[in-house]
């Protein structure tokens, strides 16, 4: 379109130091903006939900945002559609961050030769940069979502690539490609699925966003054994969208706090200050305590103050609150058969004995008696 910004992602991303020699010419050759749909979905500050943004409305705003090392949400709620005044209220689909697009490849190790499956094509910009690098005949791609299916289908063609894109659950891999020398993610899992490692050669690689609904932000790199077993460490962090089955969506508070409710209530000395929002505490704490979301809402008068949440997602329902009010001792509250804080408090101590271990000394093994979490060696599980 005539008087519209120029495609800088690369020379952006270069500069920032993010794009490694050998994507180089993958990222020239496969233009993001050729994959992301006119319509997007952007958030507004101190409004709730995902509102729709045209490219034809504000081109300025769409390529900012094309050109940006960000994600792009390109789907709310499973295709809701983008009409005026239309508010999205969950994202279901995105553009992934540039730069953590490529920390995912570069952990794939890709060497040319090698054949690929990517679950969730999303727009397909990545199955297009693993394309240029390997060629079409290399890389299978399986979308759950028709309608992103068959737009990536549309976009990967206008680009000049050609890849198997497959319509379905990437749960389930795709068989009649298998097997596969590297397995890749998109979208977070909280179990891996059995049938990436029955699809992967002995020596192959599984990388995927891995988490929970405590904590969805860590990276797991997996190399597949000779016995079809996999295991491998956590290698970083990466905050993707849900694989289908495993969807962590949460309704409003008061679907989990009823007014009638009677907690029981108790002081804590430790600070919840230092118990919530460091990843490596989150993924620690996540390893130990099951089933459990948190949520941290501040006060409104900006005093500082502010309330933590957790909600139990299984079984009869619980919940429990920890208030900071800028010194201890600090108000629990605690309501149902489990005792929500409790398991917190004992998990963070187990974390501050264990020597406060960063996520990366984790590790998982997946097999057929099912996956567990490891600390620093197979043989040592959480």
């Amino acid at each position: 379109m005539t008087g519209e910004p120029s495609y800088i992602l690369p020379a952006e991303l270069e500069a920032a130091g993010v794009l490694a020699p050998e994507w180089r010419k993958a990222v020239e050759a496969a233009p993001r903006h050729l994959f992301i749909p006119p319509t997007i979905w952007v958030s507004r500050p101190g409004h709730r939900g995902w509102y729709p943004l045209a490219r034809q409305d504000d081109s300025a705003a769409w390529w900012g945002l094309v050109n940006r090392d960000g994600y792009i949400v390109t789907q709310v709620d499973d295709d809701r559609p983008a009409e005026p005044g239309v508010v999205g209220e969950y994202s279901t689909s995105s553009a992934s961050q540039p730069s953590l697009v490529l920390r995912m490849l570069a952990e794939l190790d890709l060497e040319p030769g090698m054949r690929v499956l990517e679950v969730g094509t999303g727009t397909g910009w990545n199955a297009a940069l693993m394309c240029a690098r390997l060629g079409d005949n290399a890389v299978t791609t399986v979308e759950v979502d028709g309608e992103l299916a068959a737009a990536a289908r549309i976009a990967l063609g206008r680009a000049g690539f050609s890849p198997t894109v497959v319509t379905g659950d990437g749960a389930a891999g795709y068989a009649p490609g298998a097997p596969y020398d590297r397995i890749i993610a998109t979208a977070s899992v909280q179990a891996i699925p059995a049938a990436w490692p029955a699809q992967a050669r002995p020596g192959g690689i599984i990388l995927t966003p891995y988490g929970d609904a405590y904590h969805n932000d860590a990276l797991l790199k997996l190399t597949v054994n000779d016995d079809g077993t996999a295991s491998g460490r956590f290698v970083g962090r990466a905050a993707f969208m849900w694989l289908r089955r495993d969807r962590v969506l949460l309704g409003p508070l008061r679907e989990y706090v009823h007014a009638d409710d009677h907690p029981d209530r108790k002081t804590t000395e430790l600070d919840p200050r230092e118990v919530f929002g460091d990843p490596d505490i989150d993924f620690a704490v996540a390893t130990r305590v099951s089933d459990v979301s948190w949520h941290r809402v501040d006060a409104a008068d900006e005093s500082g103050e502010f309330t933590v949440w957790l909600l139990g997602l299984s079984g009869e329902r619980s919940w429990a609150s920890i208030d900071f009010e800028g010194h201890s001792p600090y108000a629990v509250e605690q309501y149902g058969p489990r005792r929500l804080w409790d398991e917190i408090e004992a998990a963070y101590g187990w974390w501050i004995e264990a020597g406060r271990p960063t996520t990366d000394r984790f590790g998982l093994t997946v097999g057929p008696d099912g996956q567990h979490v490891w600390l620093n060696s197979p043989h040592n599980p959480v």
